[in-house]
């Protein structure tokens, strides 16, 4: 996209005054700007000021108008702060439709309380907020806010589209910094769909956009991130809750990390290094010592969350999580970390996005990305990863919260970026074994064998620790194709070496078959049903994703009463297309026996959209072969 570059004085004082000269009646919105909105974020203002290493001021100023009860997600009002980050001014006003001031609220009016959930023991982050319930709908929103913090390694991003069903008027952002500090940004996503002026000078950047319609969400579209424009900031040299630092690379930004941050976290009473040696005894091997170190983590230590001050960034001392047996992602893989160095194995101390949803860092831009820890050890060319949070993950097992994403590897001499282990399609593999008996009175009854790897041992390991009433009620959502199902009998066995789950199941159903007439008629393949089918649109906007992929393979043996024929037996079909492939085969073993083969396999990828109707005819027709349904007749 070409930007426009324009004067900034021009560019700051036009955006001035059309703010002051705003009006806050609804009518004036543009009907364009109302068109699927749920809000419209009338003007907004972030004017940050960077005057030093260590001092930072963001102003910001919007007006939103929220034009149904939807619409009151897009109202943030609210600011953190902390003994780095004070809020010195927050406050805000209400107009009705006409415009109308209803009422102002000033910082005494704004609760304070914590800003972290439950899980958190130690923690200085609190929150100022003001909880606003509207009388009635739509209504417009005032806020200013002012906060200095000392923590100029965040810069906050710009979003000049902040969310679906939402439409910008007006917004823009200004940066002014010391030139010495070195401004590092990353525009992403930028495009003819969605104009943006910007003016650079020494010093100083400033974006901005003006009536940006808003848009609705379509279903596998990928993450707003990955569409909309976003622009991202960072300094060369920053400083972190007082910490100063300077990295323009990844290496230097790892240097700088293990230096400052993790050197001198790594303590241990010579009790404890006794114990671990003893613990591994003669094993020589690297990983072998690893996983018995990593066992003795998830046995001794739980997970609690510690956001205090540099704690909020800084491991806790090893040797206090070895006293006290808790720490959050910091301080357990430090704590593991330091471990492994008392027998001889190297590991890394890393940082990454932990979400299901992949989240990434962004390579392009050398600044502060991340929200989790977990653990890298060497493994010829590659990488074990270690989740220390979890008393339950076998060893060397990632799950969806940390795989397939970029990580930032901590070493001594610097940092580096690395992909974590990405699963395909054949990795994520579910196995069903089954038998049932239909009677008569077309009741089923049968046994159900699951074997699970990869994300889908992730997906369902858990069950195990679940209650019994919780294990059937996920059952009667697995299997709710099956009306009146009735788990009679429950079994697992859950395998940490070949990281394999097996489920044993026995099921009773009554009137699974469909009686008509004398006929019987029901879905062969009763245990491994996929009925998902994309929306279907008229006009496809947006792109679309399948973020992982799997393979589920099913055999199915079926018996139907003595005394019965089959009146009429569906075919079968094969497809193979870009987007994976599908199978189903029924076979007539005998008279009254049939087996129901099923292989389906999914391949994660990113689509055109134009490609969209052709992804959601693949699954219409998995969906209902799936469904296809034989008739048998007493003979």
């Amino acid at each position: 996209m070409k930007l426009k570059f324009i004067s900034y004085f021009l560019l700051l004082s036009t955006f001035l005054v059309s703010a002051q000269k705003l009006d806050y009646a609804v009518q004036t919105i543009p009907d364009s700007l109302k068109q699927n909105a749920n809000a419209v974020v009338r003007s907004s203002q972030l004017n940050i000021n960077i005057s030093s290493q260590k001092s930072m001021t963001v102003k910001t100023s919007k007006v939103v108008t929220v034009l149904n009860e939807l619409g009151l997600r897009s109202l943030d009002l609210s600011e953190n702060y902390d003994k780095n980050n004070r809020v010195s001014k927050i406050e805000a006003t209400a107009y009705d439709a006409s415009g109308k001031e209803l009422k102002t609220y000033k910082k005494k009016d704004f609760k304070d309380q914590s800003a972290t959930d439950d899980g958190s023991i130690f923690s200085d982050n609190r929150v100022l907020y003001l909880d606003y319930t509207p009388i009635t709908y739509p209504f417009t929103m005032v806020y200013e806010s002012e906060t200095e913090s000392a923590n100029t390694v965040f810069i906050p991003s710009w979003f000049p589209i902040e969310g679906y069903l939402v439409s910008t008027q007006n917004t823009m952002i200004s940066i002014s910094y010391k030139p010495e500090l070195k401004l590092k940004v990353k525009e992403l996503n930028f495009s003819n769909n969605f104009p943006i002026d910007k003016l650079e000078t020494s010093g100083s950047i400033s974006y901005s956009a003006k009536n940006l319609i808003a848009k609705r969400p379509e279903e596998l579209a990928p993450k707003f991130e990955q569409i909309f424009p976003k622009v991202m900031f960072g300094l060369s040299a920053f400083s972190l809750e007082g910490v100063n630092g300077k990295a323009d690379s990844w290496k230097e930004m790892g240097k700088w990390f293990y230096d400052e941050i993790l050197t001198g976290t790594n303590e241990l009473s010579e009790e404890t290094k006794v114990k671990v040696k003893n613990l591994v005894g003669n094993e020589k091997d690297p990983l072998k010592k690893a996983a018995i170190i990593y066992k003795y983590v998830q046995e001794k230590t739980r997970y609690v969350s510690i956001q205090e001050g540099i704690g909020g960034w800084k491991p806790m001392l090893a040797k206090d999580v070895d006293k006290l047996g808790y720490g959050d992602c910091k301080a357990l893989t430090n704590y593991t970390k330091t471990l492994l160095e008392q027998v001889g194995v190297t590991s890394y101390y890393s940082r990454l996005y932990g979400d299901s949803n992949k989240r990434e860092i962004n390579t392009d831009i050398v600044s502060f990305q991340s929200n989790h820890v977990i653990l890298a050890i060497p493994n010829h060319t590659d990488y074990i990863w270690l989740e220390c949070t979890s008393q339950m993950l076998p060893f060397g097992f990632q799950g969806d919260f940390t795989d397939d994403r970029n990580a930032f590897v901590i070493k001594p001499d610097g940092g580096e970026i690395v992909r974590t282990k990405s699963f395909t399609e054949t990795d994520n593999l579910k196995t069903i074994k089954a038998s049932y008996t239909i009677t008569q009175e077309g009741n089923l009854s049968g046994k159900v064998r699951m074997i699970s790897k990869g994300l889908q041992y992730d997906a369902n390991y858990m069950k195990e620790r679940a209650s019994r009433d919780n294990q059937v009620k996920t059952y009667k959502e697995e299997f709710s194709n099956i009306n009146n199902i009735a788990v009679k009998k429950i079994s697992f066995s859950n395998n940490p070496e070949t990281i394999e789950f097996i489920e044993d199941l026995e099921l009773e159903a009554n009137s699974y078959a469909q009686n008509s007439a004398g006929k019987l008629l029901f879905a062969l393949n009763a245990f491994d049903q996929n009925s998902y089918v994309p929306k279907k649109y008229k006009t496809r906007e947006f792109p679309f994703q399948v973020e992982r992929g799997y393979t589920n393979e099913a055999e199915i043996e079926v018996t139907i009463p003595e005394g019965y024929t089959v009146e009429a037996k569906p075919e079968g079909i094969t497809l193979d297309t870009e987007f994976g492939y599908y199978k189903i085969e029924f076979i007539a073993e005998t008279a009254n026996k049939i087996i129901c083969k099923r292989k389906m396999v999914l391949k994660k990828g990113f689509y055109d959209k134009s490609k969209y109707e052709t992804y959601r005819k693949f699954r219409e027709t998995i969906a209902k072969n799936d469904n296809s349904k034989i008739v048998i007749t007493k003979a």
